[in-house]
């Protein structure tokens, strides 16, 4: 068994590509970062550093190599006879990618390759499906033919992987926290499910998807803006912070109803989950900066990112939305003058106001909520 796996970074080494290999896949690693790469091809191999309450330890991943990601023919040779593909690119590299997979694919089909399935890992709604639209988009009158034999898998991913710190000069290092979740949309394979240990299929996604988004991602957000405007540099000092926890924990509680309302989520049952969260964000050893956690902010305030998402459902429902408001507020304040996004966004809201940016970027317009987030922005400068 064959997996080719697109990012060499540290999510697809610390997490997918681990369980990939334990799982007894050769793991090919696709990435332009050609000291990754050749690092790889020489050691055939890395340690992966899981942390956690109790747990220091070492853990060896083996049967490994890599290829450059721009080499259209290495690509096209590791697509013809792999058993899965994955991703963890971030994104924006989706679209990028999906002419090349369009091109590989359709190689692999025409040659009369047996069907695959891909699954995009990435920290967004529905990659996977979103993957396909671009795919088919690029693939021309091969469309059909890639449609008829590709299973694009939704999933949601679930573990934190900062980068890593103290002056490691190992381009493979990567540390990891203990918990891990990797959930497949059982209903989008093509053929039989592959089995493999640390990988739940399920047939209601779009619940653990939203339970993810509105629980980790939102509140390690809400952690990293807030913390970033008290002048805190990592989420584990937003945490030890009293009042940047209980912010960053009511926010998880309204998205919180939401969910126990929309899918009938036992209270108790995800109390427990929100408290096993906060804990993950308190690991003292996990070193995670708030502007690693905070970047893109235009993307994460996005229609269907984890703050407007959640807010839309609490006014669907007629829920409190306090915290999420502010929030939304500390995430529109954001400064960072090497993230782009977040330099467009300071653009804008300067010139059109808050909005209109809410307007363009997360397409919401609720006049009061609005007026709302305008009053946080302002108790918060």
């Amino acid at each position: 068994m064959k997996a080719l796996h697109f990012g060499g970074g540290n999510i697809g080494r610390g997490f997918i590509g681990k369980i990939l290999a334990e799982a007894g896949y050769e793991v090919v690693f696709a990435d332009i970062n050609m000291t990754v790469i050749d690092r790889l091809n020489q050691d055939h191999g890395y340690t992966v550093h899981v942390v956690g309450e109790g747990v220091d330890q070492h853990e060896t991943v083996k049967n490994v190599r890599g290829i450059n990601s721009g080499d259209e023919a290495a690509v096209t040779a590791e697509i013809s006879d792999a058993t899965l593909v994955t991703t963890a690119v971030g994104p924006p590299v989706l679209e990028i990618l999906a002419p090349l997979l369009a091109r590989s694919l359709a190689a692999r089909y025409r040659a009369g390759g047996a069907p695959l399935n891909i699954i995009a890992c990435e920290n967004m709604v529905r990659g996977s499906s979103y993957l396909k639209e671009k795919v088919l988009a690029a693939a021309g009158e091969d469309a059909a033919l890639i449609d008829a034999n590709t299973g694009f898998v939704d999933c949601a991913v679930d573990r934190i992987v900062p980068p890593v710190t103290g002056g490691n000069d190992d381009p493979l290092a990567v540390t990891v926290e203990v918990f891990s979740e990797w959930i497949v949309d059982s209903t989008q394979f093509k053929g039989a499910l592959p089995a493999i240990a640390g990988m739940l299929p399920t047939d209601k996604l779009m619940a653990f998807i939203e339970r993810k988004l509105f629980t980790l991602n939102t509140g390690h957000a809400a952690l990293a803006y807030l913390g970033k405007l008290a002048g805190k540099a990592t989420v584990g000092a937003a945490m030890q912070d009293s009042a940047i926890r209980a912010a960053a924990e009511a926010v998880m509680k309204e998205s919180g109803a939401v969910l126990i309302r929309r899918y009938d989520f036992d209270p108790a049952t995800h109390r427990a989950y929100i408290e096993k969260i906060l804990k993950r964000f308190a690991n003292p050893y996990l070193h995670d900066d708030v502007d690693r956690v905070g970047r893109q902010p235009l993307r994460k305030l996005g229609a269907q990112e984890r703050f407007i998402k959640p807010l839309n459902g609490m006014l669907e429902y007629g829920l409190p939305h306090d915290a999420t408001v502010r929030a939304i507020a500390a995430a529109l304040h954001y400064h960072n003058p090497d993230d782009p996004q977040a330099v467009e966004m300071q653009y804008y809201r300067h010139a059109h106001g808050i909005a209109a940016t809410l307007a363009k970027y997360s397409d919401f317009t609720d006049a009061a909520v609005v007026a709302e987030i305008e009053a946080a922005y302002q108790a918060l400068a």
